[in-house]
């Protein structure tokens, strides 16, 4: 089992220095947190099926030019990424009323929004990620209005092409959460898509009943959560043969 210097650990993923330089190596944890963490639990075997489905979103976003940190996937439950400078903001797009957008401003559950909504958060867990207007990104210089605009035109590329391929296999995108990072490659600076996109991030419902597909099913104790997450790679065609086993992580040196 290698050994690799760990350089991070969040809630969901550990990054560990990578094999070449301007790479990580990212791994994927069962471990499941909803409300900043004030709910915690295992879901077994998410790792494995996230780190299939966003290798595979990712791969069909760089068909269409999105640029993002995807390398390739190394085995079931890590992928290698490129070292991105991660902008501190979470770009949530909303399609369909559902959690806090619905508790915020009435809006009944389920209800299809006149249009696509482009939120921002900031990523800070101490003070709860509070949401925040392109104006404060702009000032505080979390990231430039140059690229914002980049982060905007990706952000709604990326929600017309999941938005058609969740579509295609019986599923309804209501609404997921994005991160991006500064890629810096030959002296030029670049925005990418980085992060994961995986039913811990999106909200994910079946387009005939409206069943929950993603986390939901976590944080509001709905049970069959680890079904949901297998069925969710299953429409995709991307299930892996043996099932979403365990597997265990690398050897992390001191």
């Amino acid at each position: 089992m290698a050994r690799r210097r760990q350089l991070y650990e969040g809630k969901a993923k550990i990054l560990f220095e990578g094999p070449e330089p301007g790479t990580l190596v990212q791994y994927f944890k069962d471990d499941a947190t909803a409300f900043n963490a004030q709910k915690k639990g295992t879901i077994t075997g998410k790792g494995v099926l996230n780190n299939r489905i966003s290798e595979f979103l990712m791969t069909k976003l760089a068909e269409i030019n999105i640029p993002t940190h995807f390398i390739r996937r190394l085995n079931m439950r890590e992928q290698l990424i490129k070292e991105v400078e991660i902008i501190p903001i979470e770009v949530v797009v909303r399609n369909i009323a559902a959690g806090s957008i619905a508790q915020r401003l009435g809006i009944p559950e389920g209800t299809r929004l006149p249009r696509s909504i482009v939120e921002y958060y900031y990523k800070n867990d101490q003070l709860g990620d509070p949401m925040v207007a392109e104006e404060h990104i702009t000032a505080f210089g979390w990231a430039t209005p140059p690229d914002m605009d980049d982060i905007v035109h990706l952000t709604l590329r990326i929600n017309d092409f999941l938005t058609g391929l969740f579509l295609g296999v019986g599923i309804t995108l209501v609404d997921f959460k994005l991160e991006f990072g500064r890629l810096y490659e030959n002296e030029e600076m670049r925005i990418v898509l980085a992060d994961e996109i995986s039913p811990d991030n999106c909200r994910l419902w079946d387009v005939k009943t409206n069943e929950k597909m993603d986390k939901d099913r976590f944080r509001r104790d709905l049970g069959k959560i680890e079904e949901a997450y297998q069925e969710v790679a299953r429409r995709l065609g991307i299930l892996p043969e043996a099932g979403a086993r365990d597997m265990k992580g690398p050897e992390t040196m001191q």
